[in-house]
């Protein structure tokens, strides 16, 4: 049985938006959370999919006006492989080169690692160190909104009905800017992280002038690790700078234990883990290595 009664396939974001204001109207692009939950009963089976992956404009990615446009339909190996992702979202190329396995990366999309609005969701991490802004249209027009606007809880946006992601935007990188993404999983899992971290960084000579830090889960939504950006913003590079970094996360940041992946109190050593690497890489990067 179909776990759907009606399939729509949008050409336009105008058509999908109003294709989705009719009750019991899901989205599907890459169809690899949706489809797989109706399947295993987590979710009720939808009345209406509405397809995505034939709308031009959320196929874009392309630089435009001093930024980063990449649609929200564009699927994740399009992106980890895409020059203009790996000269200015580094962190970015780097998550998407790690969600699923090859068969989901050429399926799922940007767009539906975001909408689905799970803590730690990889690409979602990068894009909130890259300081992503998100278009989003819906029946009463178009919006942009910073990305982390997007989540109200574990696996819940802040989307109304009738809306979709048209794209993100993010600053393109200018000399001396850079960014890095890492993660632990379970050995055998290509589930949810353990633990990821993103970072961005611009420096200038030997010192860090800022920084962005995203962690993921470390609670209910996406967080910036605030405390670590103040910390090493303006401050002259070293190994030091790096440890009470570390030090600074391990004691501002609130982990959680989760029975299917880790306790908190490992989560809490491997974030100092995470931390040094994505910083060092940045800081690499940024000067050219």
């Amino acid at each position: 049985m179909n776990p759907w009664k009606e399939y729509i396939l949008a050409h336009s974001v105008a058509e999908a938006v109003a294709a989705l204001s009719a009750p019991g109207a899901h989205p599907v692009a890459g169809g690899t959370d949706l489809l797989l939950e109706i399947q295993q009963g987590r979710r009720a089976p939808a009345h209406t999919l509405v397809d995505l992956t034939r709308i031009p404009e959320l196929q874009r990615l392309e630089e435009s006006d001093g930024q980063l446009i990449i649609g929200a339909g564009v699927t994740v190996a399009c992106i980890a492989a895409h020059p203009l992702v790996l000269r200015h979202a580094q962190a970015l190329s780097e998550a998407c080169r790690l969600i699923g396995g090859p068969q989901v990366r050429n399926t799922a999309t940007l767009g539906g690692n975001v909408a689905h609005a799970l803590p730690a969701a990889d690409g979602m991490i990068a894009l909130v160190a890259l300081d992503a802004q998100v278009e989003i249209a819906g029946p009463g027009g178009r919006r942009s909104a910073p990305i982390l606007s997007l989540f109200r809880g574990p696996g819940e946006s802040t989307l109304a009905v009738g809306e979709i992601l048209v794209h993100f935007s993010l600053p393109v990188g200018e000399p001396g800017q850079a960014s890095a993404f890492a993660r632990i999983m379970r050995p055998q899992g290509v589930a949810l992280p353990i633990l990821n971290m993103a970072v961005w960084l611009s420096r200038d000579g030997d010192r860090v002038s800022m920084a962005r830090v995203a962690v993921g889960p470390a609670g209910a939504t996406p967080r910036r690790a605030d405390a670590v950006e103040a910390l090493v913003a303006g401050q002259p590079w070293s190994g030091a700078l790096v440890e009470q970094a570390v030090e600074m996360l391990r004691s501002s940041a609130r982990f959680r234990s989760s029975a299917r992946r880790a306790g908190a109190e490992y989560r809490y050593h491997l974030s100092g883990v995470l931390l040094e690497d994505v910083l060092n890489a940045a800081w690499q990067r940024a000067g050219g290595a």
